[in-house]
């Protein structure tokens, strides 16, 4: 029997976990998630992580993803945080405040390694682009398996700004657009990923995938467009498989 293992997801709205079995994916009790405070400071976020670690009797490694580039623990962007993050070994602080082994990961690429185990990207060879639909754009980009890290397609430069500020699923709500024209900007920023990195698969995540249904029809790039198999769980799945040592930490 394997025991379980927690995994955190910070993002800009929200920090969650719950405990992870590995064996099937599944979270062995109820997630638990409070809201990212504001300001998203260190010594903020830090406090709300170690709030939601109390909530879960696990022993062991932690897994913890971070909306931004993580190199080996310490974050280099945060574009949807507190700028005072940057440079911030979060691993460190994370591990100090709960007196455990904390291991921080961007959280697309958390939630991609959950899809590439588990879901949409499972067993799929050539190259495949998760993408995390949320306050921002994630990605995570995958070649024969193998992850890129802390890709940030988010960040493009399209439509005269950062992708993310045109698509994000947050931008859908602020300006209160429908779903298809929302996924009329989805589609258009995919073409333009398409563009540079010719996927042979596309993946769905964050909140929205729930509502992949909603929005597919408007979708008309060459490459196969999927909702995400874990839907908005991943990440914390993600964390925790990294945690567990199933996958490396990217860096």
């Amino acid at each position: 029997m394997t025991l379980p293992v927690l995994g955190v997801d910070i993002g800009g709205s929200g920090v969650k976990g719950a405990p992870v079995d590995l064996a099937t994916a599944e979270f062995t009790a109820e997630r638990y998630r409070l809201v990212t405070p504001q300001p998203a400071t260190p010594e903020a976020v830090t406090a709300t992580f170690a709030e939601v670690v109390q909530q879960f009797t696990t022993d062991g490694a932690i897994g913890c993803t971070f909306p931004g580039i993580v190199q080996h623990g310490v974050i280099r962007s945060a574009a949807n945080m507190d700028k005072s993050w940057v440079g911030t070994d979060a691993a460190e602080i994370f591990s100090a405040a709960v007196g455990r082994p904390v291991i921080v990961l961007n959280d697309a690429d958390a939630a991609g390694l959950a899809e590439a185990r588990f879901g949409a990207a499972r067993d799929r060879d050539g190259v495949v682009l998760v993408l995390t639909f949320g306050t921002g754009i994630g990605s995570a980009l995958f070649n024969d398996g193998e992850l890129v890290p802390n890709t940030e397609f988010g960040h493009l430069q399209f439509e005269g700004a950062a992708a993310e500020a045109y698509a994000a699923a947050a931008v859908r709500e602020r300006e209160e657009l429908s779903w298809e024209d929302w996924g009329q900007r989805v589609n258009r920023y995919l073409h333009h990923l398409e563009l540079l990195f010719t996927p042979d698969r596309f993946v769905i995540g964050g909140g929205v995938s729930r509502k992949f249904d909603k929005f597919a029809a408007m979708l008309d790039v060459h490459a196969e467009v999927v909702a995400a198999g874990l839907r908005n769980q991943a990440g914390i799945i993600g964390a925790a498989l990294v945690a567990a040592g199933h996958e490396p930490a990217p860096s």
